[in-house]
This record gives structure tokens, sequence and C-alpha cells, in this order.
């Protein structure tokens, strides 16, 4: 995709915003056909991303037909920032984030398109898509979830050890802090090189997002919080309560080089989905990409044209 057809497509967006929970301005973007009959996709990003960020393969979307609609969560983006230190990633609810998509697709693609929407969502967004298709079963035709954040990778230590000490961090915070702190580790936005990153395989598509975050300082955001981290643990641990209540046709992509979400909570969350409707969920764990890194959709192209050939394809079949 040429600078050209950047300029070209995004000139046709519309930019969108509404009021989110508690007030909070969420930005929002989409592209739609002048055909009434076309089919549309929401993309659901993941944590610290943009719609920006996806221009290039909601591109490749439209020009497969179908409209594109992409939110920017509270938080991160162009959407409202939480706290005074704007690089810190906090939500106060993780419940927020998905009262936030469910008030998007009702308000904003609905309303634009008159039909129920497709869904993509990849890590963090995969973790908020699932608890809204938990709490909206009948919304979404079919649904990808790519490297879906439902558990994380906490290496060498046991999972129960890293919430332990999640927890006790929180608690500390709440003691003798007056403002959320940074995990363990966590800092402001400060760029990787290419060659320590394991996000993507790929220079190119690292070099475009990086540039992107650099050019825009606005969109930059740093690591998480303590109190965001014992949120998403707490999603984690509802996703899996009420996986009974998931009715949307799902398919999970894994990728088995991926070091930021925890691979076995995925395989768990496909064979759980297979023997409560062996008929709705045939796969009894994750298509896989042997050796592709996080972001399947910014990989190299053996690895993200093979993820987009599948999500539309699973789309066709539904």
């Amino acid at each position: 995709m040429t600078s050209d057809n950047t300029d070209k497509f995004w000139a046709n967006a519309v930019f969108d915003q509404f009021e989110g929970v508690d007030t909070v301005i969420v930005e929002c973007v989409y592209f739609k056909h002048l055909d009434k009959v076309s089919n549309s996709i929401v993309l659901v990003p993941g944590r610290g991303e943009t719609y920006k960020k996806y221009q290039e393969l909601a591109f490749i979307f439209f020009n497969q037909g179908y409209n594109v609609f992409i939110i920017d969560h509270r938080g991160q983006g162009y959407s409202q920032r939480l706290l005074k230190n704007k690089h810190k990633g906090y939500v106060k609810k993780f419940q927020d984030y998905v009262d936030d998509l469910a008030f998007f697709v009702k308000n904003i693609v609905m309303k634009a398109c008159h039909k129920k929407p497709y869904l993509i969502a990849h890590s963090m967004g995969g973790a908020i898509a699932t608890r809204y298709m938990q709490d909206h079963p009948n919304a979404i035709k079919a649904a990808v979830l790519s490297c879906p954040m439902l558990g994380f990778n906490t290496g060498i230590l046991p999972q129960i050890i890293a919430k332990l000490l999640v927890c006790s961090l929180l608690t500390l915070n709440d003691w003798l802090g007056s403002t959320p702190w940074y995990f363990l580790g966590q800092q402001n936005y400060k760029a990787k090189k290419f060659s320590d990153n394991n996000l993507t395989h790929s220079a190119s598509k690292y070099k475009t997002f990086i540039t992107l975050y650099e050019k825009s300082k606005r969109i930059q955001l740093g690591g998480v919080t303590n109190h965001w981290l014992v949120e998403s643990l707490k999603a984690q641990q509802t996703i899996f309560t009420n996986l009974d209540k998931l009715k949307t046709p799902i398919t999970v992509f894994n990728a088995s080089a991926d070091k930021i979400v925890c691979q076995t909570a995925q395989q768990k969350f496909c064979q759980i989905l297979h023997d409560l409707a062996p008929s709705r969920y045939p796969l009894t764990k994750p298509v896989n990409f042997e050796g592709a890194y996080h972001e399947l959709f910014f990989e190299i192209d053996i690895y993200r044209d093979q993820a987009i050939n599948l999500s539309i394809d699973w789309f066709q079949q539904h």
C-alpha cells in the first residue's frame, strides 16, 4: 500500500466520537461503502494501539467489500486519557472498555449500516470483545480473536505467584500512593529497537508504526499500572467463569512465538467452548501460526496474509 493510496483512503474516513462510561470521550473512525448491502467488520485494537495503526488493514478489508469500523479504547490512542500522566496504562474498571464497545456497535456501527457486523479483535481487544459477546450474545455474526489476552505470559514466574505479586503491589499502592503506580519495570513511552521487539518479524511494518508514534506524541502510551493489571486479571477470570454465555461463532489465532499473552489460556478457552457447543466451536484448539510473534496482522506477509485470508474465510462461512 503506497503513501498515495493511504492518503486517498484516509481522506474518505469518517471520524467520530462519543461519550463513553463516566463521559469519557472515545474516538473512532470508519470507512463505509455506498452499497447499502455491504457487510461490516469491527476492528478492536490491543493495548497501546490506535485506529491509525490499522489503516493498511482497514484498506485491505475495505477492498474486499467490507465496511470497516475501528475504536480507540479509552485511555489510549486519540481517546481521552484518564490520568494526569497520560503515558500510564490505566482503566478504572475493565468493564468500562466493554461498555464503550457496546455503545460503539449499537450507536455507530449499527446506525451506519443496519446489519449485524463481524468482528476482529487483537490481544487486549480480544478480552474486551469476548466480554462484550458474553454480555451481548447476539450482537456479532462471527468473530476472530487474534492472540487474545485471555491470560498473561508470566515467563518463568508461576501464574499464582504473579497474581499475588500484582495484588500485593496494588494494595501497597492504595495505602501509600495518591495516584496509580506503574507495575515493576514499566515506564513512560520509549520506542524499542526492532532487534529488541517481540511483536513482529517485519522490519518495515515495525518501522511504520514506530514512526507513527514518534510523529504524534498524543498517541504514545507507556507501560501498565498495577490497577490495570488487577482489572485485567478480574476480566480474564470473568471470561472463563461465563464461557457458557458465548453464542457467537469464534475462531482463535495463536502465534507460537508469542511472549505477551498466555497460549495455554487460549487452548483452554477453545477446548471448553468445544465441549460446551461442538457444532458451533468445532476446533478444540486455536489456529496455530508456527513461529509468529504477537501481532499477526502486522507480521511478515506469510503470517499476515494467512491471518487475513482465514478471517475472510471464517466470515464467509457465517
